[in-house]
Order: C-alpha cells, then sequence, then structure tokens
C-alpha cells in the first residue's frame, strides 16, 4: 500500500461480499469506467490550451473507454445483464472535498489530485479483487487492471505537481489522504468497486 500511500487496506473479506453478486460488481465497474472516461474527457474540455495534458488524458480516456468494452463484454460472456448506473457514493464524498472557487490552476491540480485518488482507491481494490476472488478469469483481469490504474494515479500526480505553480502539492495531496481515510471507513460493506 506504500506506493500509493493510502491509510487503510481493505478487508479480503469484502471479496467475500462482491461474489455474492458478480452482475452488480461487474455492473458497478463499468460505470466507473464510463465516469474516469467523462472526468479525463471534461478535464480536456477545461484545459485545451495544456497540450501536454490534453495528449495524456486523451490515452486515459481511450483505456477507460477499451476497460469499459473489456467489463462488458465479460457481463454478456458470464451470461449476465448490465444493471443501470448508480451513484457512486465514495466519489461523491471525495468530490465535496475538491476546491472549486480558487484560481484555473487551483481547480486544476485540486481534479486532479480528486483523478489521482480515486485512481489508487480503485487499484488497491482491483489488487484486493486480484488476490482473493476465486473465479480465474476475473482474477487475471483484475490484475490487468491493476497495473493500468497505477499507471493513471501516477500521471495524475505527476501533472499536480507539473502545473500546480504556487500550490503546497505534496502538502495538499497529504489532506487528500487524510480525507479519503476519514470516509473509506464507512465502506467495504457493498458489492461495488468502492462500496
Amino acid at each position: 500500500m506504500s506506493m500509493l500511500g493510502l491509510k487503510l487496506s481493505t478487508d479480503p473479506r469484502w471479496v467475500n461480499i462482491v461474489e455474492s453478486n458478480i452482475e452488480e460488481i461487474l455492473s458497478d465497474h463499468l460505470w466507473c469506467e464510463q465516469k474516469a472516461a467523462t472526468n479525463a474527457i471534461t478535464m480536456i474540455a477545461h484545459n485545451s490550451e495544456l497540450e501536454e495534458l490534453v495528449t495524456e488524458l486523451l490515452i486515459i480516456a481511450k483505456e477507460e473507454m477499451d476497460h469499459f468494452q473489456q467489463v462488458h463484454e465479460l457481463i454478456k460472456k458470464k451470461g449476465l445483464t448490465l444493471a443501470r448506473e448508480r451513484k457512486d457514493h465514495y466519489v461523491n464524498e471525495l468530490y465535496k472535498f475538491m476546491k472549486k472557487d480558487g484560481s484555473r490552476i487551483q481547480s486544476l491540480t485540486d481534479r486532479l489530485l480528486f483523478s489521482a485518488m480515486i485512481e489508487a482507491r480503485s487499484c488497491e481494490r482491483f489488487k484486493v479483487l486480484s488476490e482473493n476472488i476465486e473465479d480465474p478469469e476475473l482474477a487475471e483481469f483484475y490484475r490487468d487492471l491493476m497495473i493500468s490504474e497505477a499507471g493513471h494515479y501516477t500521471t495524475f500526480l505527476g501533472f499536480a505537481r507539473k502545473y500546480g505553480v504556487g500550490i503546497d502539492v505534496n502538502k495538499r495531496w497529504k489532506e487528500w489522504i487524510d480525507y479519503e481515510d476519514s470516509i473509506i471507513r464507512n465502506y467495504g460493506k457493498k458489492e461495488t468497486i468502492h462500496g
């Protein structure tokens, strides 16, 4: 966990909850990928002049949509039904912590840290799934995705440090870590990626 800096690890027993409803976790996961792609595209729209950022975010948006498609293929292959999109309460709680009323640079930096935080927790959850789920196909799938999410986490954090001129990004990231720790304690009880 130290690489991601998260304070609280997910209890592996969460996977037992997941295994009781694979349709729900896969549906929720698919919508998480869609939201991640949408987040990247929104950041592109708001920061179109930052060429390097746009270039990298286009790659991330494409990867997230590729994951979206992979999860959909899994749902079909397993004879399951894709459920309608649900609210992600964890992400909504994180969103409340994001600074939205400062300068453009402050807003972008915090949006990048918010994105890094979601990727870090998703990566951690995928690791727990890959190590504890009994379905070997899903174990391998989540191992591959864990690596991809770790890459996205690094990219977002790197851009926050690059563009956060005049902001103590490391201090703000620590605030994000502490805030995430305070909310994640209420999760790990549902068959959703952040549940």
